[in-house]
């Protein structure tokens, strides 16, 4: 790795940084809350000194005109990077309310990893101190490198290894032949749909303020809201089904979406194998849990319909929105909404976890071993859309997998060890890897927090809430000797 390339790449990022971070600002001057202003010019100016300093004083860096033959290696280590400082960046403006440095740096994680797992224990902060949470999760939900391989000349060619970096899927999966129109596109579509959801919760009857952090934190998968009681505050079965239906979508590939869009064609959908997965598998885990309220938490039909569709869509997605709270729900219930914590979103969409696509490849791959062993001769390609799947792909899926079940067992054990509880660590081991944010129990449930939490098991969560949002691989390869290769120029 060239030290100047990756200099020149994180300062260039952090300057812009710098610059989104301004964003609240502007909340609060509407507001008139002046003393909301300092936090994030304080921000600002941190942000902007590091990338001035990075691009400035590093051997060589201000010499490199392009990133045009930045290589996979320094494109991983420049997403992984860029990802941990933009958390510490935007832990500080937390620090100005008085948050604890520790709390401050999980909500800001939480934050831009989409999780949503909040550390608040009241909700008595001004606008922008909620308008930052829930814009943090809407940079985090496409990812700030496609958003800045949307914007800057400078990655209009290098922006190929940061894409597939930020969002390393199954498949490298595009819509246009330059990576930059890709990512304009996706940005395109994520917005509007922001837009949309906004105006329909306003035509809800939610507030203004609450509609545009709430509809950010959902096309983001995010979860953060500025009602204490998340989307349960605000009573109104219309709003849970405006939020179940933008939810669905931001677990749904934005690439696919852009496709029936611009090729007007909404059948497209139910040609696309890993969408019917997943609109099958939500809908079976909803009306299995429906049934399960009705029957022993007697609920209304319709109400356990819509709390069947709202968890499970929100679990399976990572939004992390909550229209009750599950942790009272019956056993059968939640043993439900706990396999959905592993199910996945789509590939290319705001959700986390192992994504549909790799269980339908693995499941593939299983019936395919199966068939050669009642016949060894057979020769069966495994295919996704009419496509075959290459053995290498299949091989790096079954190895994703293994070492995201892996992850998920140590920090489980040992927050379970930590907290002398195992529902804690079984439940938010897996909440935060998969990005998904409330786990059950007491104290992590959707209507509770994580403050009360081990200091150490914070810093777990931490880590494991960033490695699951960059899909393991630029985190696995930091253990590589070979990976720290580095070079001045």
């Amino acid at each position: 790795m060239r030290l100047n390339y990756l200099a020149n790449a994180i300062g260039l990022i952090l300057l812009y940084i710098s610059l989104v971070i301004l964003s609240p600002i502007l909340v609060a001057l509407f507001y008139q809350d002046f003393s909301s202003i300092l936090p994030f010019l304080a921000a600002s100016f941190i942000s902007a000194v590091i990338g001035f300093s990075l691009r400035k004083f590093v051997k060589n860096a201000h010499t490199v005109e392009n990133l045009n033959d930045i290589k996979k290696a320094e494109g991983l280590f420049i997403v992984f990077i860029s990802w941990l400082v933009f958390c510490i960046i935007s832990a500080i403006p937390y620090l100005f309310y008085g948050i604890t440095p520790l709390n401050a740096m999980f909500e800001a994680t939480s934050g831009i990893t989409t999780t949503g797992a909040t550390i608040l224990t009241d909700y008595n902060y001004p606008h922008a101190f909620f308008f930052w949470r829930s814009f943090t999760q809407w940079l985090g939900g496409l990812g700030i490198i496609v958003l800045f391989i949307a914007i800057l000349p400078q990655f209009a060619v290098a922006g190929r290894q940061l894409f597939f970096a930020e969002a390393p899927g199954p498949t490298e999966d595009k819509i246009t032949p330059r990576i930059k129109n890709t990512a304009s596109a996706l940005w395109k579509i994520y917005f509007v749909l922001t837009v949309i959801q906004i105006v329909l919760l306003i035509w809800a009857g939610m507030p203004g303020f609450d509609a545009l952090c709430n509809s950010l934190s959902t096309l983001s998968a995010g979860g953060f809201s500025p009602n204490e009681a998340s989307i349960m505050g605000y009573n109104s079965n219309v709003i849970n089904w405006i939020m179940i239906i933008f939810m669905f979508l931001s677990g749904t590939s934005f690439i696919l979406q852009y496709l029936v869009i611009t090729k007007k064609n909404p059948l497209l959908f139910f040609k696309n194998e890993e969408f019917r997965a997943y609109l099958t598998l939500t809908c079976i885990f909803s009306i299995l849990i429906a049934i399960s309220l009705i029957l022993s938490n007697n609920k209304s039909i319709i109400d356990g319909i819509t709390s069947g569709f709202f968890q499970v869509i929100s679990i399976a997605t990572s939004s992390g929105f909550a229209c009750e709270d599950f942790v009272r729900w019956g056993l059968t219930s939640k043993v439900l909404l706990f396999m959905v914590m592993f199910m996945g979103a789509s590939a290319s969409s705001a959700g986390g976890g192992i994504k549909m696509t790799r269980w339908l490849i693995i499941f593939k791959s299983m019936k395919n071993e199966l068939i050669k062993i009642l016949h060894p001769n057979a020769v069966k390609n495994i295919k996704l859309d009419d496509k075959n799947v290459s053995d290498d792909i299949i091989r790096q899926i079954i190895v994703f997998v293994f070492f995201y079940f892996l992850i998920f067992a140590v920090s489980a054990i040992i927050i379970s060890i930590l907290e002398q509880n195992y529902t804690i660590g079984l439940t938010g081991a897996i909440s935060s890897l998969g990005n998904i944010g409330p786990a059950f129990g007491e104290d992590i449930g959707p209507m509770a927090n994580f403050a009360g939490l081990n200091p150490l098991t914070k810093l777990i969560m931490i880590t494991t809430m960033i490695v699951g949002r960059l899909e393991l691989i630029p985190f696995l390869v930091l253990f590589q000797r070979d990976f720290w290769s580095i070079k001045e120029n």
